[in-house]
């Protein structure tokens, strides 16, 4: 039952996310207006869109959330494991199930520690760090192809 609603809603995640779809949706409001004098503005041409647009909201609302929760969770679980594999410390992973206030004493330890650690040799040691994780690469860059070329 998960795995088919994800899938249900992803795929109207992407598809309401379309110009085609804003401009059938503007085509159908354009269409009920010219409709008015033809029905007299009465109340059942009113209540149409009042009851259409309001159905297709609120089933939106949970489709969209389901969609941000599982794109956020993913995030995370990249965020964590970039964390996890580099230098950074690994008490950051999963603050996001913290407090708020949990939270504000962590941004007040990283400041803490900006201040502690001039600014340059932060620069010189997360260079150093970047220097020894870096793989050599096969790739040419755009100035040794342009040189050899």
């Amino acid at each position: 039952m998960e795995k088919v609603f994800s899938h249900f809603a992803d795929t109207i995640s992407r598809w309401t996310g379309k110009p085609l779809t804003f401009v059938l949706c503007a085509f159908s409001v354009v269409i009920w207006a010219v409709s008015g004098p033809l029905f007299g503005f009465s109340e059942t041409w009113q209540l149409i869109i009042n009851t259409g647009t309001t159905i297709v909201t609120f089933l939106m609302v949970f489709l969209i959330q389901s969609t941000q929760n599982r794109d956020g969770a993913a995030v995370q679980a990249k965020l964590d494991e970039l964390i996890r594999a580099g230098a950074a410390k690994n008490d950051f992973i999963g603050i996001e199930r913290l407090t708020e206030a949990e939270v504000a004493q962590f941004r007040a330890w990283c400041e803490k520690a900006k201040e502690d650690q001039p600014a340059k040799a932060l620069d010189q040691k997360l260079i150093g760090n970047l220097d020894k994780q870096k793989p050599k690469s096969r790739i040419r860059s755009r100035k040794e192809t342009v040189r050899s070329g």
